[in-house]
């Protein structure tokens, strides 16, 4: 093996040996006609100087000289050393690739500030060197070969019994592997990139219909321009009256609290309790990572956190932090807990992502496995569960209508102001959307410009319309995704219930400790009779003969059936 092959490098193109004897190069003596021709060029080059000279001076001379070397070497830089740089680039998004193939992201760098780069852009003959895109998640695939790559979910149990939803097995990564596919780099948000707040002093109440306070009573035009998705958007939703949400805004917080809730930039997982309507319960199979790592909030209103005095020190029940909640904005208790559930990312301006949960459930799985399973490896940016039984909006309506659920006439109200807006029954051309209607107790999403739009936009229509927020749903997912082809990760409502439990209401764990049977502790010693005498415990001793007269009559009977059938 040569030495070029290892990396060594000669101070020549070609071997030792080949350049002379014992490495030392071969003497050449110069010709006769060689001499005199560079005698003669040195001549003219000096004549050359010399008459420069005579006109311009040595030291302008020098000067130019100098120009023209510096010239020469900067577009060396510029051309060369650009073309190294665009090679060292690519090898860099190569090495990446190759040293981790479940991520594949644009490595670039993300600049907000385009005003700033006035200094660093370059102007070439060639053009004008623009900065590069912003780098974004794009997704990633397992590897060949792994478990969740040829995970099929099994039959359902053939119990006839059981008819009503159930949880199914839903293959997730350890919670090592989960977090160490956290996405780096944000994921890419169509058309829409800068997304404000509006913020009013003087509301006008006067309206086509519907609103309040703390939505701020947006016109009809202002929800149809709401529609038209642009680059940047100036939109209501919620916390209007107020310059910061939860500081005089309706929904308020103490100050403490809101300093937390800043500190937060990674992952948070909330949930909400107003009226004292549910037990709190605490999360099962969280990693200890997670536990240092993960923003646990628990919004109670005041009549709930007197309900839990004395139970919790420092804000904090087991992983939960308690955040007290005054000036609830609705007298709806339901209304009031959809500020959290679809405002989050106004709550928690830093978090990165989000996971709702309804105060009756219970989580039963880490929540890097769950952004993992229904986020990062869907390549999606808003995940919630379809209903188990239910996929059309006039079939929801209908039940809502039938369990009391809401006043029907405003139900009716709202279902056909969406009908004349084109809202039509769910079918299977509507695939590969698989259901209008979602199961809401859950939703898992990421914090960027188009799905922070999705939940205001949601949010906006409970305000305006009903609280039942299943109805408005495909309405507002639809006129997004006809803009920008975004949509929601709808998952089956079994993998839901794989990661929370569904318990009880307040109320009805009380209705049946009511109905329940007395639990009687310790059961009831057997009553023992008293011993008898001795002459009748003799007595019942002895046999006692049978009646011969019952006897002879059962004999009787049988000898006449017995002839009878002889007979």
């Amino acid at each position: 093996m040569s030495g070029g092959s290892l990396g060594i490098r000669s101070g020549s193109y070609g071997s030792l040996d080949k350049q002379g004897l014992n490495g030392v190069l071969p003497i050449q003596a110069a010709s006769a006609t060689r001499t005199k021709a560079y005698s003669k060029m040195l001549k003219e080059k000096e004549t050359l100087i010399h008459w420069i000279c005579k006109f311009a001076g040595r030291k302008k001379v020098g000067m130019l000289l100098l120009c023209v070397i510096s010239a020469a070497v900067f577009v060396w830089v510029v051309y060369f050393g650009e073309d190294q740089e665009n090679d060292n680039g690519s090898k860099v998004n190569d090495n990446l690739a190759l040293n981790n193939p479940l991520i594949n992201v644009v490595q670039s760098i993300r600049i907000d500030n385009w005003t700033s780069l006035a200094v660093s852009v370059k102007e070439t003959k060639v053009g004008v060197m623009h900065p590069p895109p912003p780098s974004y998640f794009l997704g990633y695939t397992l590897p060949p070969g792994h478990p969740c790559n040829t995970f099929t979910l099994p039959p359902p149990p053939a119990d006839k019994k059981r008819t009503g939803p159930r949880p199914c097995p839903v293959c997730y990564l350890p919670v090592e592997e989960a977090v160490a596919l956290m996405p780096k780099v944000p994921s890419f948000s169509p058309v829409i990139k800068n997304l404000t707040y509006i913020f009013e002093e003087n509301l006008n109440r006067e309206t086509e219909f519907g609103g309040s306070d703390f939505g701020g009573y947006p016109t009809l035009k202002q929800r149809n321009d709401s529609y038209d998705i642009r680059e940047s958007m100036n939109m209501h939703c919620g916390f209007v009256k107020g310059r910061k949400p939860g500081r005089g805004t309706g929904f308020d917080i103490y100050d403490s609290d809101l300093l937390e809730m800043e500190q937060c930039n990674g992952v948070v997982v909330a949930s909400a309790i107003f009226g004292a309507f549910d037990v709190i319960q605490q999360p099962r199979n969280i990693s200890e990572y997670s536990k240092q790592t993960v923003c646990f909030y628990m919004f109670v209103d005041e009549e709930t956190e007197a309900d839990l005095k004395g139970r919790y020190e420092n804000n904090k029940i087991g992983v939960w932090r308690i955040v007290l909640v005054r000036d609830l904005p609705y007298t709806d208790g339901r209304r009031n807990g959809k500020i959290p559930k679809l405002l989050l990312h106004r709550l928690f301006p830093n978090a990165r992502y989000s996971l709702w949960i309804d105060g009756k459930l219970e989580l039963v799985a880490d929540p890097y496995q769950i952004l993992e399973r229904f986020l990062w490896r869907k390549n999606a940016t808003l995940a919630i569960s379809r209903h188990y039984k239910r996929f059309d909006v006039f079939v929801e309506a209908e039940a809502n209508k039938a369990a009391g659920k809401y006043d029907n006439a405003s139900i009716d109200h709202q279902v056909e102001f969406y009908k004349r807006e084109g809202l039509t029954p769910y079918s299977e051309a509507k695939h590969p959307i698989t259901s209008d209607v979602p199961e809401g107790c859950v939703i898992i999403r990421e914090h960027i410009p188009i799905s922070n739009l999705f939940t205001c936009l949601w949010f906006n229509e409970v305000d305006r319309f009903t609280s039942r927020d299943q109805i408005s749903f495909s309405t507002v997912r639809d006129k997004i995704a006809a803009k920008t082809n975004w949509t929601v990760n709808m998952f089956l409502d079994c993998e839901r219930r794989n990661f929370v439990i569904q318990k009880y209401h307040k109320d009805v764990l009380a209705l049946l400790a009511q109905r329940a049977p007395p639990v009687i502790y310790p059961p009831p010693r057997p009553v023992l009779a008293p011993p008898l005498p001795p002459y009748m415990a003799n007595d019942s001793q002895r046999k006692v003969p049978p009646r011969r007269r019952r006897d002879r009559k059962s004999g009787a009977r049988h000898h006449r059936k017995v002839s009878k059938e002889i007979v």
